[in-house]
């Protein structure tokens, strides 16, 4: 679980992070990521739409998605906005494979970002 002050709450902080942020993609998610003030701590959010499954299959999707947002905060604590979009091959993904995604995605966007 994300403490609060890690986690993206209002559709504002999505848009801004979505379109002014760089974005990077992979067969399962797209992540979006925005450099912030340094000061400020780095937040998290998710979306996880209908087309990738049913309620269980999009909050089993969304809490692997947790969990790797959990050790990107734990290694950046302040300083990044970042948005993850799975996509609909997120539901079928091994752990590991979705692992792999996100991790790869998250380096190509931070670097993107500068």
């Amino acid at each position: 679980m994300l403490p609060v002050q890690h986690r993206m709450r209002t559709s504002a902080q999505f848009s801004a992070t979505v379109r002014s942020g760089a974005r990077s993609g992979r067969r399962n998610v797209v992540v979006s990521v925005r450099v912030s003030e340094q000061d400020q701590p780095t937040r998290v959010g998710f979306v996880v739409s209908k087309a990738v499954g049913n309620a269980v299959v999009r909050n089993k999707v969304k809490r692997r998605l947790r969990e790797l947002a959990a050790d990107t905060v734990r290694s950046r604590p302040t300083g990044h906005d970042v948005v993850v979009r799975a996509l609909p091959a997120s539901a079928g993904a091994a752990w590991s494979e979705l692992g792999d995604d996100y991790r790869g995605a998250y380096l190509s966007a931070v670097r993107k970002a500068g």
